[in-house]
């Protein structure tokens, strides 16, 4: 779809990964871009490139000057409830998230993945598996590069492999992906959306916009989905790890993975572990498959894939206690799936900024598996209070603090698990530097106590 920003004036939310990236874009089409954040900390990161471009710019504040701008392009931390939202739609200003302009100038095919756990799984092992099958394919989104900095690359035979979160989603007008993948829904960002009805209209717009020629690829084990999910417009598919799928992907967690009646490998020979791994492995597979995939590339794909950084990634092996970076876990769903694949007894380092979560749902699983909790940031007290119940407790000032305690409670066979539950906001600039301190701090560790 073509889009005219020439000589446009165009105002940017938010001077980070994706803000910048937009305001680079509007100006390589002419645009007139204004970049307003209002965090002074940014301007030093960001300001040169600015300089370079010769893009007008504010930080500190958001000023009148914002809604000088015919349009008004938001980065995901700006909720739909914000005073900007709120002016420019007085004003009538069209307000967009990054994903709409990015949808607005690709040419290629969309492939949109959305869910609360498991999104830069699939995504990336999605991606995978259409460039073995030889299909030229961009991952982005809310994972690696923003969808804006790569969507006028995209050739019109090519995928957009797009990661969305419900942020990005909530303000979208004529997005539509050509496939559409939801893998589940839970409790998420309740401190960002008014309540979980919110959060999840806000996922649901996924397939608002698409077609009867469209596909919409949908987790049947989640009941919120399947209730929910009837009456699309798209061509709708369904993937389970519960019960066999007549014409669409299903498997058994002890049998095989199928394509209706169509075996396509044993199930227990994925790389990636644990249940909620392999109904990842089933919406990529099923998505794969629409798309024309061989089910020979797929097979190879699903055997060798790793796994993607911080999503329960090993990182050591020390005195015989393994360290598992799960950093990506950033809610109490992803703390679930987590302590159900690794082995127990498991040393848990949790915490960081609450997102209005229910700690206590873990109670069961916290009890069966974990010998002691290491909390830390915001969160700490609260989870705490609810843990100690069931559970040792003890919180620590920083990841290198909670590394130390965490290995002097543990003995060989242990598990030490960061899987915070939490946002990173509080302690780190994103997940990505939580999990690297993590490593970084376990490596620190290992240099003082394996022999050199």
């Amino acid at each position: 779809m073509n889009i005219d920003l020439r000589n446009k004036k165009v105002s940017v939310i938010g001077a980070g990964r994706s803000g910048m990236a937009v305001a680079e874009v509007v100006k390589s089409l002419g645009g007139i871009p204004f970049v307003s954040d209002s965090d002074v900390a940014v301007r030093n990161k960001v300001n040169q490139r600015l300089s370079e471009l010769d893009i007008e710019s504010e930080f500190g504040v958001h000023s009148g000057k914002v809604f000088e701008g015919e349009l008004i392009i938001v980065s995901p931390g700006v909720p739909a409830n914000s005073k900007i939202v709120k002016g420019a739609n007085s004003r009538g200003i069209p307000v967009w998230p990054e994903v709409e302009l990015a949808y607005r100038i690709c040419k290629g095919k969309i492939i949109g993945v959305t869910g609360s756990n498991g999104k830069t799984t699939t995504t990336t092992l999605l991606g995978e598996i259409l460039k073995k099958g030889k299909r030229q394919t961009f991952v982005c989104g809310n994972i690696g590069y923003p969808f804006i900095s790569i969507a006028a690359k995209v050739p019109v035979d090519g995928f957009a492999m797009v990661e969305l979160s419900s942020f990005q989603l909530e303000l979208i007008e004529e997005f539509r992906p050509d496939i559409a993948v939801f893998l589940n829904i839970s409790p998420d960002h309740l401190d960002r959306h008014r309540d979980l009805a919110a959060y999840i209209a806000a996922k649901m717009r996924i397939f608002e916009n698409q077609k009867s020629s469209d596909k919409a690829i949908i987790n049947y084990d989640d009941v919120t989905l399947r209730e929910g999910c009837n009456h699309l417009k798209a061509k709708t598919a369904w993937y389970s790890v519960q019960k066999p799928m007549e014409s669409g992907v299903w498997a058994d967690p002890d049998g095989d993975l199928m394509a209706g009646t169509i075996r396509i490998m044993d199930s227990r020979q994925l790389k990636i572990k644990g249940v909620h791994n392999l109904s990842n492995a089933c919406a990529a597979t099923l998505a794969a498959l629409e798309v024309g995939i061989e089910i020979d590339d797929i097979v190879e794909v699903l055997r060798s894939f790793p796994g993607v950084e911080h999503r329960l990634e090993p990182v050591r092996l020390i005195g015989g206690v393994s360290f598992i970076n799960d950093s990506k876990g950033t809610n109490v769903d992803s703390v679930h799936w987590a302590l159900q694949a690794v082995s127990a007894p498991v040393i848990l380092i949790a915490g960081g900024k609450d997102k209005g979560s229910d700690f206590s749902s873990l109670n069961d699983l916290i009890e069966q598996k974990v010998k002691c909790a290491v909390l830390i940031g915001q969160a700490a007290s609260k989870i705490m209070a609810i843990w100690e119940k069931t559970t040792q407790c003890r919180t620590a000032g920083n990841m290198e603090e909670a590394v130390e305690a965490a290995f002097a409670g543990a003995v060989g066979g242990d598990t030490v698990l960061l899987s915070p539950g939490c946002a990173s906001f509080d302690m780190f600039e994103d997940f990505e530097h939580r999990g690297r301190v993590f490593k970084q701090a376990v490596e620190k560790l290992a240099s003082r106590k394996v022999p050199q």
